[in-house]
């Protein structure tokens, strides 16, 4: 939908600015366990794709956290 909206050419970052941001957790606290969210193999073939391009253009990173999002 509205693809005028979007550029089609990621051609890097903005200017990066000094950003300092901390969540604080619940002393003691675990990860809960769940499972990532269920797609088609059409979906996760263009999910992948797209944060494959992400990653290689250095707007995302691999995370080590034990906290993350389904």
């Amino acid at each position: 939908d509205f693809p005028e909206v979007f550029s089609d050419d990621l051609s890097g970052l903005p200017h990066i600015q000094e950003i300092e941001f901390q969540i604080e957790l619940v002393p003691g606290a675990i990860p809960v366990a769940k499972s990532p969210y269920r797609l088609a193999p059409s979906e996760t073939e263009e999910f992948s794709g797209q944060l494959k391009e992400l990653q290689d253009k250095g707007f995302i990173r691999l995370s080590s956290s034990p906290w993350g999002a389904p």
